[in-house]
């Protein structure tokens, strides 16, 4: 195997035997050889496209396969054995009906040259894509530049396709960001692509990126109300208890709705906290709060849960013996011998009632302290605001703001994100969204006039707010740029869905960007300089050194 998709591979290069968030050497194979997979359907669709063929189906399958590989969804090798087997037969078809209707278009023949993603025929089941899978991977293209640029390209596509898919299940769909994500696959195929054509995908996934968190950001609001801002304890009361993690908010409403009038509590953890602003889930008595932090401290905060846990997208670590019996994951999430909740048939809700039950059987969690978290600031939240923040920043009172989103993990490095915010002047404000923020959330940084010094946007998705946020800033300040604004951008980034996100921030022209607490592995050193030089983009410092350039502006 070799997989260097996320912060934490290791060594900043790669693993090659297991990886560092626990997936086996097997399931990393397979994964390569479902990104093969939908490589060779993505070559077919666009074929299809250019006369009008279309497959519906094989548009959803290249969206939730892509998001089937993003770090820490899915790591059972028999689940992605039959997803390939599934791309195999879906690519048949899709070309099968492309060669027939171009015969019939042109009077001949497809004489094309057709890619070995788009050809190869397995011999048997899942040995024949183990043996296949080794020879298909990252470095099966040789030359660093162009495998460094294609790999970036393929992880900006699984984060647009993780989002495309929240908002797809939310019944939103966007024909042109479905298309983009088997042009960028195609593309990676394709030997006579020059690095400066993959680096105008690049920029053109930014801009899906920022159309895709658009998207997301109307499904929800359509779904479940605008955010509103929200005390949210933290705390857990002594009766039965589930715990929600990941990002699915119909999971969520679910749910809710089926634990209703069962004596079960219902708490959220990670990139489900921002679930608790939502109008449409405040009506439910039963939602207590959120219980924990981040994902890289499930293990300890499952074990100390005492209740049942549901995992509705990705962020799983593997369980330990103490919970595996009460967990559950459900949609494009899959852990080997963990109980599966199944997909929504015929229009019809989840049947969550094994969770609920086993809820009961476990009986009353412990009660414990908590405080509270203030949360609810989507774009629409803090322009209702906004003249106090004017008010505050030309008053002097506000110097300077500060974006903190994106990713948290499990290496000691990331403590850097908690000393900033210990650091920054009180006269300066956090902007964040993602699970980055547990670094510091739980700090009691104040307020600037009534003004909290964490204004939390949400999940990941959510950046787009501070994005939004940003450009309608601009507008009341009466600057050009956004890069003229006193905000400085110190990115936390861990997977996928942080790729697409910067991707997007570099399309809106957001320029001086810290990304940290590493630099991508997957970047190689001449990519590395040629993003720099046109964005600005730094690894973060010390917390020292970062605190006194972003409030001289640098």
């Amino acid at each position: 195997m070799f997989c260097f998709q996320c912060s934490e591979t290791a060594n900043g290069k790669g693993c090659t035997a297991i990886g560092v968030c626990g997936k086996t050497d097997q399931t990393a194979i397979l994964q390569d050889m479902l990104i093969f997979a939908l490589k060779g359907i993505s070559f077919w669709g666009e074929k299809a496209r250019e006369i009008d063929v279309k497959d519906s189906e094989a548009d959803v399958f290249v969206m939730e396969g892509l998001f089937t590989t993003v770090t820490n969804v899915n790591f059972d090798s028999h689940v992605i054995s039959e997803k390939i087997n599934k791309a195999f037969n879906i690519r048949n078809r899709l070309r099968d009906a492309f060669l027939k209707h171009y015969e019939e278009k042109n009077g001949k023949k497809f004489a094309g040259e057709v890619p070995e993603a788009a050809a190869w025929h397995p011999e048997g089941g899942i040995e024949s894509y183990i043996a296949k899978g080794m020879t298909i991977g990252v470095l099966a293209t040789e030359n660093e530049d162009v495998r460094s640029l294609r790999e970036f390209l393929v992880y900006g596509l699984k984060g647009i396709a993780a989002y495309a898919d929240h908002a797809y299940i939310l019944n939103h769909m966007n024909p042109e960001i479905i298309a983009f994500l088997q042009e960028g696959l195609a593309a990676t195929i394709n030997n006579e692509l020059t690095a400066d054509d993959l680096v105008a995908l690049l920029m053109k996934a930014g801009k899906v990126g920022v159309d895709v968190l658009a998207l997301l950001d109307k499904a929800n609001t359509t779904a479940y109300g605008i955010p509103e801002i929200t005390q949210v304890y933290t705390g857990t009361k002594a009766a039965p208890g589930i715990l929600v993690s990941g990002h699915d908010l119909l999971d969520f409403e679910e749910l809710l709705k089926q634990t209703e009038g069962t004596g079960v509590m219902v708490y959220t953890h990670g990139e489900m906290l921002p679930a608790n602003a939502y109008p449409a889930f405040k009506k439910y008595d039963h939602l207590i709060g959120n219980f924990g932090s981040a994902w890289y401290l499930q293990q300890k905060e499952f074990d100390s849960f005492g209740g049942a846990i549901v995992m509705t997208t990705n962020c799983m670590q593997k369980p330990t013996e103490k919970y595996k019996d009460r967990i559950f994951t459900t949609g494009l999430v899959a852990w080997p011998d963990v109980k599966h909740i199944g997909d929504r048939k015929n229009g019809e809700p989840k049947d969550w009632s094994p969770v609920v039950k086993k809820a009961q059987e476990l009986g009353n969690i412990k009660e414990t302290e908590g405080k509270f978290l203030t949360i609810g600031f989507n774009h629409n939240t803090i322009m209702s605001v906004a003249d106090k923040v004017v008010e505050a920043v030309k008053a002097g009172a506000i110097k300077r703001f500060v974006v903190m989103a994106g990713c948290d993990g499990r290496f000691k490095s990331r403590e850097y994100f908690t000393h900033v915010a210990e650091k920054l002047p009180q006269d300066t404000v956090i902007l964040t969204a993602g699970c980055a923020k547990y670094r510091y959330n739980m700090l009691d940084l104040g307020d600037i006039g009534g003004i909290p010094r964490v204004i939390d946007a949400g999940q990941c998705n959510d950046s787009y707010s501070l994005a939004v946020t940003a450009l309608k800033l601009a507008e009341v300040f009466g600057v050009e740029n956004v890069n003229d604004l006193p905000i400085s951008y110190d990115i936390a980034w861990y997977e996928q869905k942080a790729v697409i996100v910067l991707l997007a921030l570099l399309y809106l022209g957001v320029k001086n960007i810290r990304l940290g607490p590493v630099l991508p592995g997957f970047v190689s050193p001449n990519v590395l300089k040629v993003i720099v030089e046109k964005f600005d983009i730094k690894p973060t410092g010390t917390a020292d050194e970062d605190v006194e350039a972003m409030m001289a502006g640098k």
